[in-house]
């Protein structure tokens, strides 16, 4: 570990989070991290898990919808086995033209290129609030801030979108619009492999009302990497979270006591199981701890799509998943009362889970 100086703070408690990283690691004399940066004194529990490389299972989404029965039957059980042993894979052959997808990339590296003033707009006051502008998670619990500016907004059932830049709009939507239709087939597959009809995920979560959150993230160039964290290990709070990046790595995801660094195929898009989803299985398919790591050398951007259920639909386990070996894991809650909670709170691995996690489960 590096034994650097950390720089003196820039901001007063008060003042922490107003300005974004970008700001501040494109101010020109930048050459260590304010030390409420510094990750590595975070009272969050860390894991010092190895990091390797391994090979993700890999879906083929056209074999998913135009393969033979045979085909569909394999690719039906591939995606049970990634998310009961991985709650991660990439997705191929998937029809979203790679325009599309360095567009919305596009739109995003537009929008964080706006002035603060332009950005400040956006900073919104409650979790729920339809666009958010930020940085870190959340500034007003974080105790230790992260290496990453942020926008969420809102796209379905309502869609927002910021004012500028200009095509950020239309872009967002038709991206998030092919998106919403993959994971619509993604979760019938994936309802098919825990031995479901193929609709019940989708009826059980109110899907065609579910909320889908775009949420693009920026982390800058690091001075130093070693001691900061882009996002700390977490899982996510909906169903299924589709991610595209530009070619800068930074992606690692917990398997099997390690950490591994997520090396997607060209025009893949990668797909992690997330909270909801583990609750609606009763626990077999577990949502994937991950985290992002920064670089000392250029900035990564990130576009997550986090698709969950309807806001007020209460998720529980499916009946069909419980009996007297596999007893009820979770219990009932409404996925804006989970969502409220995660995000209210600091980031920290996949404890709002015990939120609703019965006894002695």
């Amino acid at each position: 570990m590096a034994a650097s100086i950390l720089a003196e703070e820039p901001f007063s408690p008060r003042e922490r989070g107003r300005g974004s990283i970008k700001e501040m690691a494109e101010s020109g004399n930048l050459t260590s991290i304010p030390t409420h940066y510094n990750f590595l004194q975070s009272e969050a529990p860390q894991l010092p898990y190895p990091v390797v490389t391994e090979d993700i299972p890999t879906i083929d989404f056209n074999l998913l919808v135009n393969g033979t029965p045979d085909q569909r039957s394999q690719v039906v059980r591939d995606l049970g086995h990634a998310c009961s042993d991985w709650g991660f894979f990439m997705v191929v052959n998937h029809g979203i033209e790679e325009r599309l997808r360095e567009g919305a990339l596009e739109v995003c590296r537009d929008f964080f290129d706006l002035s603060e003033t332009e950005k400040g707009k956006y900073v919104g006051r409650h979790v729920l609030d339809p666009i958010r502008s930020g940085t870190s998670f959340n500034t007003l619990v974080d105790t230790v801030f992260y290496w990453r500016d942020f926008i969420k907004v809102f796209v379905h059932p309502a869609f927002y979108s910021p004012e500028k830049p200009a095509d950020f709009r239309d872009v967002s939507r038709e991206y998030c619009t092919r998106i919403r239709a993959l994971v619509k087939d993604l979760i019938k597959g994936i309802s098919e492999s825990l031995g479901l009809e193929p609709c019940y995920l989708e009826k059980a979560s109110e899907l065609e009302t579910g909320l889908q959150i775009l949420v693009a993230n920026l982390y800058p160039r690091c001075p130093q990497p070693e001691l900061a964290m882009g996002i700390p290990p977490h899982s996510d709070h909906g169903l299924l979270t589709v991610l595209t990046q530009n070619d800068v790595g930074g992606l690692q995801v917990q398997h099997n006591g390690k950490w591994v660094i997520v090396n997607p195929l060209p025009n893949s898009l990668l797909v992690n199981t997330a909270d909801q989803l583990e609750i609606l299985s009763n626990g077999k398919y577990k949502s994937v701890l991950h985290r992002a790591v920064v670089n000392d050398q250029t900035a990564r951007i990130s576009i997550a799509i986090a698709n969950g259920p309807s806001l007020g639909k209460a998720i529980a386990p499916a009946p069909q998943l419980t009996d007297g070996e596999h007893p009820q894991t979770f219990r009932e809650m409404t996925y804006k009362e989970y969502l409220e909670f995660q995000q209210s709170n600091r980031l920290n691995g996949k404890t709002s889970l015990d939120l609703v996690r019965l006894p002695n489960a």
